[in-house]
């Protein structure tokens, strides 16, 4: 075949063009790659320019509600940080819940410091005073929670890690799945586990087909973020009515407006005070604060039901009980067990179940302990769980 001048012509023109098409999208795909995260504000910075002190103390959480605040600066955003008690007691981090910041577990950490201990609380990415990092680019994974406490505990003005220093970790409901991972990849920095109704081996049955649709990535994200903030309060209790004629079925979307109150982590409506210090502010009042006022507390909280450690986390848990072996004691928790807190009327991690299979993945490695009370237990009951963990501390 003889190729003409032209054809050679056209041809260098066809090979310019794509080499000029590939470079362009190679360049915008790693320049995409190189993007810093967008950082969602909590409405601290709002608060604080615009409200009165007398304003910010009216709110269901203000600023300074707690003691011994700090404000992290990290390449995520922000960190809410509270740290008191004495500085030579037993040094307990607490990682809270999928709804509610920190605010939560106060009173159970007045509790343990009244009982010598020094205390570190925090709000999670997208809660409370903490800044969000958009969980498009940044999922809130266990990779994110993990680095999360990491900023906190090195932000601290004492040492909370090192040669012979360790410290005990708490986590209630999700935060209890966060401790028991970061346990798994960091035993050389916890001398004790508590977990409180804990996320992680929540069995799949207990998660609605619907649900499973809707955080699937199968609806527009604007969609769902509508559906899940009118479910935590955000708008009206009405649901979208089902057609007659359609033999009892419904759309995608009225299904997942529907059922969405099936996925157990969105249980949240309580009237139980918050703490002690404001008695008149219940948890649903600070969900509702929350969705309100900070931009990044349902973007969040969908990303961590998609990514945090709430289900199959038995690897995770079965490591830990390995650990416990070990001829190393920097790999081992003092008490060589995990101490696990259920509610005995908990419709969200259920106790014989949990129970259960908690025995199956730690087997010895694990101390059960059924309380009276809901999910709600660390903030109805904080005197009560405080002794507990106490109890276990000095068996």
């Amino acid at each position: 075949m003889n190729v003409t001048a032209r054809d050679l012509k056209v041809l260098a023109i066809g090979a310019a063009a794509t080499i000029g098409l590939t470079t362009i999208l190679t360049s915008q795909y790693y320049g995409n790659l190189h993007q810093p995260c967008r950082i969602i504000d909590s409405p601290l910075p709002y608060i604080r320019k615009n409200l009165t002190k007398q304003e910010q103390d009216r709110l269901p959480y203000a600023p300074d509600t707690l003691d011994g605040a700090r404000d992290v600066a990290t390449p995520f955003g922000s960190i809410r940080v509270y740290e008191w008690g004495p500085e030579d007691g037993r040094k307990v981090l607490l990682v809270h819940g999928i709804s509610t910041p920190c605010i939560a577990l106060v009173g159970l950490a007045e509790e343990l410091v009244a009982k010598g201990c020094r205390v570190t609380l925090f709000d999670l990415f997208g809660r409370g005073f903490s800044s969000t990092p958009d969980p498009d680019s940044q999922p809130q994974d266990i990779q994110l929670f993990t680095t999360q406490i990491l900023l906190v505990l090195s932000s601290s003005p004492i040492s909370w890690t090192g040669e012979n220093n360790r410290f005990s970790l708490v986590g209630y409901s999700l935060g209890g799945g966060v401790a028991a991972s970061f346990t798994s990849y960091f035993p050389n920095l916890v001398e004790s586990l508590i977990l409180i109704a804990p996320a992680g081996l929540m069995r799949p049955n207990h998660i609605h087909w619907t649900s499973r649709f809707l955080y699937g990535g199968f609806l527009p994200g604007k969609l769902v973020e509508y559906l899940i903030w009118r479910r935590l309060g955000g708008g009206s209790s009405s649901t979208p009515s089902r057609s007659n004629e359609d033999d009892g079925k419904i759309t995608p979307t009225q299904a997942a407006a529907e059922e969405t109150p099936s996925h157990p982590a969105l249980t949240r409506d309580s009237s139980a005070a918050i703490s002690t210090r404001r008695p008149s502010v219940s948890i649903a009042d600070v969900v509702s604060w929350q969705l309100t006022h900070h931009a990044g507390f349902i973007p969040s909280f969908i990303s961590s039901i998609q990514h945090a450690p709430v289900s199959n986390q038995h690897s995770s848990w079965k490591i830990i009980a390995t650990n416990q072996s070990s001829p190393s004691p920097q790999q081992r928790l003092l008490e060589k067990k995990v101490l696990l807190l259920l509610g005995r009327d908990d419709n969200v991690i259920i106790a014989d179940e949990i129970s259960e299979d908690a025995k199956a993945v730690l087997g010895d490695a694990v101390d059960i302990c059924i309380l009276d009370g809901g999910h709600e237990l660390p903030v109805t009951d904080a005197d009560i769980v405080a002794q507990t963990i106490v109890s276990f501390w000095n068996q």
